[in-house]
């Protein structure tokens, strides 16, 4: 019993990978509805009840890829060591131009700050920016669109919800799934 106690122990932490903490833990709303997310490349929008809006996807060539065309859109060159502790990163929620400071800050450092969010303005819409590199970094390394999910806190700020919706739309991006905990269903009595 106890050899097999340290094989099980042994096997998890071999096999595990480690990852950062996300950047902002939301409560998601709940519903009926038991559609299940798909599990492979799915960029994930989350948005907080303070009004911020964070990307994750899991893949790290993907990752590394929309940082190389976001950070030329915008004038911000990474370093290779910069990018490759960017597709470790789970989610991230910062304007390009503080990326790189970000991205070097240490693991510790990183969890104690409070990130402001990708903009979402009309000025300065980056997370379109974000989405479509990554959208397409996506096409060109698996063939196929990500599919796209926003993940909401339950207080999460309506007119936040509606700009991130209405600026998918504006790029016929009309398909995405919202994640919210499953509700228990009603059971019908006779």
């Amino acid at each position: 019993m106890v050899d097999l106690a340290f094989l099980l122990v042994t096997f998890f932490m071999l096999t595990a990978t480690p990852t950062e903490d996300v950047a902002v833990v939301v409560d998601t709303p709940s519903s009926v509805s038991d559609r299940k997310l798909p599990d492979k490349s799915v960029l994930t929008l989350t948005i907080d009840k303070d009004k911020r809006v964070f990307l994750s996807t899991e893949s790290q060539v993907v990752k590394i890829k929309a940082l190389e065309q976001v950070g030329a859109k915008y004038g911000v060159n990474f370093t290779e060591a910069q990018k490759k502790k960017f597709s470790l990163l789970p989610d991230f929620g910062v304007p390009v131009q503080q990326l790189g400071s970000f991205i070097d800050m240490s693991s510790s450092d990183r969890k104690a700050v409070k990130q402001p969010g990708i903009p979402i303005d009309s000025l300065n819409n980056q997370m379109m920016a974000w989405i479509l590199a990554a959208r397409s970094a996506n096409i060109n390394t698996f063939g196929q669109a990500p599919y796209i999910a926003i993940k909401g806190d339950g207080m999460a700020d309506i007119p936040t919800v509606k700009t991130v919706i209405k600026n998918l739309q504006e790029e016929n991006l009309n398909r995405f799934y919202l994640i919210t905990d499953l509700e228990n269903k009603p059971v019908a009595s006779n």
